[in-house]
């Protein structure tokens, strides 16, 4: 994850654009999501919008459940209204040594994949890296693949080292060149090898919402040369591309059913477009959206430009390449404001989000404490265990599943709004009588319960339900539905 210092530069990154039309994809045999288009979308073809957190142990053994994730914290993140959670997948854990993967590792995770499931969240597998390995006071890359060249290696922290360590800067200039790792192989070619095991290892586990390839990818030495706010970085980004190609293959090759997620270089973060490849359908364009001011002066007075940037770049990338976006990560911060300000800002352009982060104690950023939802995960999510304001900022309704197409939702001063077409994302017919569409209707965000006002559907929930259940109607084209606090 991206947070600290860089976030404080504000840097402006523009795009060359590369087009890539994708049909849509259905949901395959073993996965709950697919895609059509720009939509997400269940078995039934329902739209589907995904809230969540991140939950990535940075240290050895590097599972969630080393760190106290266990099933208390999956019930509380379910009775909250929560439906994903990014899981962190880290590299040098899944191939210690060189063509060697450690199983017990991936049954751990998928442990905690199955203890998400059982509360019916899905997992997005992240292989997530920062600063490339704990050489640079990181983690991501084992060891063995990781090349300093001898030079330079102060100990700058997260995330100094990416701009001035020349250490870590030439480890990934080996890898983006793939130079051979001890054993002759290209490093490149170890690490999609390692994706594409782990995808193996999950195929046809139907919570897995997916993999997404890297985290925050840095461009090493180049990384000065993508500071233009005109140009932006199409250098790297070919390399990047390149990369990506790859990885989405060999995944293909080993788990066609599970969505895959490619993300832009991380200064993308910042505010402007990207010339990064998209690979049309069963691929998704995963997102960062981290306000530098904030970081640096702890207010949020210019985050709404930066932040509407940001978005408009993402929606501009999917919408042009056909591909769903997710925001898989923003906040890392107790400012409420900011936090409240990027989720309004996700509904308007109709995105799933997944928020940084669950837990605290992160070696690599700069807002340890200041980042977490639940303090200590080895303790039950009650009481001061739990940042309550910020849950109640996170905490809030949106559509879970549409038996049609959304056309805006939004959450303010105590009513949720929602309208949405009964066309299927697809493009072939429509959501018919009875079909069902679900709103997460958290209690955090309904205390004395809700009243509900519906044109074109009926409730057929509970009052007062967690999950606010409608039915279409006969011959409905369009439904509107209020929801407002008692």
């Amino acid at each position: 994850m991206t947070r600290g210092v860089w976030r404080r530069l504000g840097v402006l990154v523009a795009a060359l654009g590369l087009l890539a039309a994708p049909a849509a994809r259905a949901v395959p045999g073993g996965a709950s999501i697919g895609s059509a288009g720009v939509w997400m979308t269940d078995a039934a073809g329902r739209v589907v919008i995904l809230h969540g957190l991140n939950q990535v142990y940075k240290v050895a053994p590097y599972t969630p459940s080393a760190g106290g994730f266990s099933d208390d914290d999956a019930a509380f993140l379910a009775a909250n209204g929560f439906n994903a959670m990014r899981l962190g997948v880290i590299w040098a854990a899944v191939e210690p040594r060189p063509g060697a993967y450690d199983d017990a590792y991936l049954a751990s995770l998928s442990q905690t994949v199955q203890t998400l499931a059982r509360h019916g969240i899905v997992s997005l597998l992240d292989f997530h890296q920062d600063l490339y390995n704990e050489e640079f006071q990181g983690e991501g890359a084992p060891a063995w693949a990781t090349q300093d060249g001898g030079l330079l290696n102060p100990p700058l922290g997260f995330p100094g080292n990416y701009f001035a360590n020349l250490a870590e800067n030439h480890a990934w200039d080996a890898f983006w060149g793939s130079a051979p790792a001890p054993d002759g192989r290209g490093l490149q070619d170890h690490y999609v090898g390692a994706v594409a095991h782990v995808a193996s290892y999950f195929r046809g586990v139907p919570s897995v919402a997916g993999y997404e390839v890297m985290n925050e990818p840095w461009p090493g030495t180049a990384w000065a040369l993508c500071l233009n706010p005109l140009l932006g970085c199409p250098l790297f980004d070919a390399t990047l591309s390149a990369f990506n190609a790859k990885a989405v293959s060999a995944v293909r090759a080993a788990d066609s059913g599970h969505l895959i997620w490619t993300e832009p270089n991380v200064l993308f973060n910042q505010g402007m477009p990207t010339n990064v490849t998209a690979f049309g359908s069963g691929t998704g364009f995963a997102f960062h959206d981290y306000c530098g001011v904030q970081s640096l002066l702890g207010n949020n007075l210019s985050c709404p430009l930066q932040d509407a940037l940001t978005f408009h770049n993402a929606a501009t990338y999917s919408s042009s390449r056909r591909v769903p976006p997710l925001l898989t990560e923003f906040g890392a911060t107790n400012d409420l404001s900011n936090l409240t300000e990027v989720e309004n800002y996700a509904d308007q352009n109709r995105m799933s989000w997944l928020e940084w982060a669950y837990t605290g104690n992160d070696k690599t950023s700069s807002s340890s404490s200041g980042q977490a939802l639940v303090y200590d995960p080895s303790q039950p999510p009650v009481g001061a265990n739990v940042n309550a304001a910020k849950l109640q900022v996170l905490a809030r309704p949106y559509p879970q599943a549409v038996a049609g197409v959304p056309g805006a939702w939004s959450w303010a001063n105590g009513v949720f709004a929602l309208t949405y077409s009964t066309a299927r994302a697809d493009g072939v017919g429509s959501f018919g009588a009875g079909s069902e569409t679900d709103i997460s209707a958290p209690a955090v965000a309904f205390p004395h319960g809700y009243t509900v006002s519906v044109a074109g559907a009926r409730v057929t929930s509970a009052p007062n339900a967690a999950t606010l259940r409608l039915a279409l109607l006969p011959g409905a084209s369009t439904v509107t539905v209020s929801v407002r606090a008692n």
